[in-house]
């Protein structure tokens, strides 16, 4: 059903007026929350709850708009809350809107368009105050209202298949990535004497990186080497990077040409308060001063090397991460003599051919579920923006 259709069967020949949100809410400032008592009614500001205080700036049906920062949070609030002042709320004229009408109004314009463009991204009143708000059916208040409540159903629906849906599809990623880690884990998992135990500085060749010098941009501009960096890690193989560096770069810097079919880990990032993330590198590549990347000696296989550490991971960071410091980081000699198990070659093959394969079909999972809860998100905001398209005069006041 096209929207004009859509529009048409729902006002039903009835007119829409459109006025500036002024003529239908009142923008109030919210005020310092700190001195109050603790309690239970949420504190807002334009990243969301900030605690819960024992008072209320407001304590009916509101829109909160951001008045800097975080300007495309937009809330819907029910029950009684503070607002500091970061953020507005809005007293609304009931006998004209519907509190949440205006919410999922409001949620389909750019405000970031709206931006005062003086730095930190804010909204002030007289800008806001000049939204032109569609008004179905001014002329019949109470026929308004049932148009808009109607619209507000439709709209709560979809949230709420939207949102249960990005649930499940959350939850099976979540189970599919515990599924593939235990089986990952079983596969590299070796009983006491069964195979011969390596450290890790003795498998292969270790090299680190280095940044060049951004004040020559030729070492930059149509580089064709990978210039690998924590930022490229977040995939079990490398093989494209952010940035790629030239010839003349790494023969005038402190990085180095890594060959094909290392395994690259990272030394030093605030993420390895959490995980180490480490992933094989198919191709050459040169490395910036917080990785590290291994080229296995002969008779350990690039590619086991690869999975093994990443399964070791969580042990890898207890055993070598360096306490204190600014930010966390990795100690080379308990990197190095951390041990891993070595079977024989045609066993590492046989691993790394079914983790492989593990690989292939856990990532085709991985990369496709979050394109689905991507894709449900803009179906609904469609179907919002198409419920909310009302026909608008020949000249609206910006």
């Amino acid at each position: 059903m096209s929207d004009v259709s859509f529009m048409e069967k729902l006002l039903n020949s009835r007119s829409v007026e459109w006025q500036p949100l002024q003529s239908i809410a009142k923008i109030k400032h919210g005020k310092d929350w700190k001195g109050l008592s603790a309690g239970e009614i949420p504190v807002y500001g334009s990243g969301g709850i900030m605690g819960y205080v024992s008072e209320c700036s407001y304590d009916k049906p509101t829109v909160l708009i951001p008045r800097k920062g975080s300007i495309t949070n937009i809330f819907y609030v029910e029950t009684p809350f503070w607002n500091v002042d970061t953020i507005y709320y809005t007293e609304i004229d009931t006998n004209k809107m519907v509190p949440k009408f205006l919410y999922y109004f409001i949620k389909t314009i750019d405000l970031m368009a709206l931006d005062t463009g003086s730095g930190r991204p804010s909204l002030t009143q007289a800008i806001l105050n000049q939204i032109q708000v569609p008004i179905p059916c001014p002329e019949d208040p109470e026929k308004s209202l049932e148009i808009q409540a109607k619209i507000v159903r439709i709209l709560d629906t979809f949230t709420s298949l939207t949102a249960e849906l990005t649930a499940e599809l959350t939850a099976e990623l979540t189970a599919r990535k515990k599924q593939y880690n235990y089986y990952r884990d079983k596969l590299l998992s070796f009983e006491e004497g069964e195979v011969e135990w390596k450290a890790l500085g003795e498998i292969g060749t270790w090299y680190g990186g280095g940044t060049p010098s951004k004040s020559h941009a030729e070492y930059w501009e149509n580089g064709t080497i990978p210039w690998i960096s924590p930022k490229d890690m977040g995939r079990p193989i490398i093989d494209s990077t952010e940035d790629y560096i030239t010839e003349d770069a790494v023969k005038n810097s402190s990085t180095k040409l890594v060959p094909a079919n290392s395994t690259a880990i990272v030394v030093r990032s605030s993420i390895l308060e959490k995980i180490l993330p480490s992933a094989l590198v198919p191709l050459p590549a040169s490395l910036n001063q917080d990785m590290k990347a291994v080229i296995p000696h002969s008779g350990f296989l690039p590619r086991y090397i690869a999975h093994m550490i990443r399964s070791r991971g969580d042990d890898i960071l207890r055993a070598a991460r360096k306490t204190g410091g600014s930010v966390a980081s990795i100690d080379s000699k308990k990197l190095f003599a951390f041990k891993i198990p070595v079977p024989h070659p045609d066993n590492q093959r046989r691993i790394a051919d079914t983790l492989d394969k593990f690989d292939t079909i856990t990532n085709s999972i991985i990369e496709g579920l979050p394109r689905e809860i991507e894709l449900r998100q803009k179906q609904y905001e469609y179907y919002r923006d198409l419920l909310l398209s009302f026909p608008k005069p020949e000249e609206v006041v910006a």
